[in-house]
């Protein structure tokens, strides 16, 4: 099948029924980060700290995978110089939506986070990924990717969700059971049933893989990346919650 194809599909379905990562930020929050008070998500509570950026002013910003109307246009409204490269044509509309409404200067690119080859070298002084690498297959040459586009000295934050959290049994987890269920590394495609395949597809659901700590955080240091942060963040309302946190955002710099 074709991956990529699938998973833009299923991002616009997501947008049609209103998932959370696909609604727009209000204007209050626009008019806010105009005035300076302004924080975006990496994962899925915790804030990214203000030390992690440097300067907003006409910093050359790419949001990876980061459409839905939420961070690109904060951090346009902040100040930056930004660019939405997102694989979901649905996702991409919400970012262009808010800059309408509140006269913001975005620009938008459909595309898979894969492949970055619309861009040329050091085009960027800033990558933000929040946690999308769990909907693509090779998250190695994301980064490699991601490390060409970089200005030097510039910088990755990106959020994940731990690949730990993959080994439960997520419909067990809706009953509130914790159910360990698959091996690691864990994919729709080879760890789920035909039938359970065929149940998310007709679900409309993105399809999914762990990757591995070595790939996500090894693969960056490989792109000749250094991590110089990392913090983690909970995941509110899973059955597996109490034992772990779930996700973990990282901040790494292009030598």
């Amino acid at each position: 099948m074709d991956i990529v194809r699938y998973n833009a599909q299923a991002w616009d379905h997501q947008v049609a029924h209103g998932n959370e990562w696909t609604r727009p930020v209000p204007p209050d929050v626009i008019a806010r980060a105009r005035a300076g008070d302004w924080s975006v998500l990496l994962t899925a509570t915790t804030p990214v700290p203000r030390s992690w950026f440097p300067p907003l002013e006409n910093l050359r910003v790419l949001c990876l995978a980061s459409g839905g109307g939420q961070q690109a246009p904060v951090l346009a409204a902040a100040g930056a110089q930004v660019t939405v490269y997102d694989n979901s044509p649905a996702q991409l509309a919400q970012d262009e939506f808010v800059a309408d409404r509140d006269g913001l200067t975005l620009r938008t690119v459909q595309g898979d986070m894969q492949d970055l080859g619309t861009f040329s070298d050091a085009a960027f002084d800033l990558v933000f990924n929040p946690c999308s690498v769990a909907f693509v297959p090779d998250v190695t040459s994301v980064w490699h990717e991601v490390a060409r586009v970089l200005s030097p000295g510039g910088c990755l934050l990106a959020g994940f969700i731990d690949p730990a959290v993959f080994v439960f049994d997520e419909e067990r987890g809706k009953k509130g059971e914790v159910h360990v269920r698959h091996r690691l590394p864990y994919a729709d495609l080879h760890s789920l049933t035909q039938s359970e395949q065929d149940a998310l597809r007709e679900a409309g659901e993105p399809l999914v893989w762990s990757h591995s700590l070595e790939t996500l955080i090894g693969g960056q240091l490989e792109a000749g990346l250094v991590l110089t942060r990392f913090y983690e963040d909970s995941w509110p309302d899973q059955a597996w919650s109490a034992y772990l946190p779930g996700m973990f955002a990282t901040r790494a710099v292009k030598t």
